[in-house]
């Protein structure tokens, strides 16, 4: 009797498990593979003040830290950009010297592999 509760047990927590690592690997989560940690692209200039322009992105599919920095390390590639990402709100802060068009940032943030659904601009 003990054996096949033990059993039981033991096959629950397996399809948990397996369901778990199906769900990362349908999000396309890149934590579900064995890539390492992506690092994040240093921005030269990090004051505030000199970026006049910005806009929030909400973005979708970002589903783990190294999505969000994937997303950040896009938008800080484009030229007078200071992006951050806040993964838990699923929103991208893009401060930039220039006024650059929407479609600019989008096609950004897809090329990484991801979708923004809205564009708010703040100044």
């Amino acid at each position: 009797m003990a054996t096949a509760v033990i059993c039981i047990i033991l096959v629950i927590a397996v399809i948990a498990g397996v369901k778990s690592y199906m769900k990362k690997l349908r999000s396309g989560c890149c934590g579900a593979s064995s890539e390492p940690s992506v690092k994040k692209v240093k921005v030269k200039d990090k004051d505030p003040s000199h970026y006049p322009y910005e806009k929030i992105l909400k973005i979708d599919g970002m589903t783990c830290g190294n999505c969000a920095n994937r997303v950040e390390n896009a938008l800080n590639h484009l030229d007078g950009v200071y992006a951050s990402v806040d993964l838990m709100k699923e929103e991208a802060v893009v401060r930039m010297k220039e006024k650059l068009e929407d479609q600019t940032l989008k096609k950004a943030v897809a090329a990484a592999g991801y979708t923004v659904y809205k564009v708010v601009e703040t100044t």
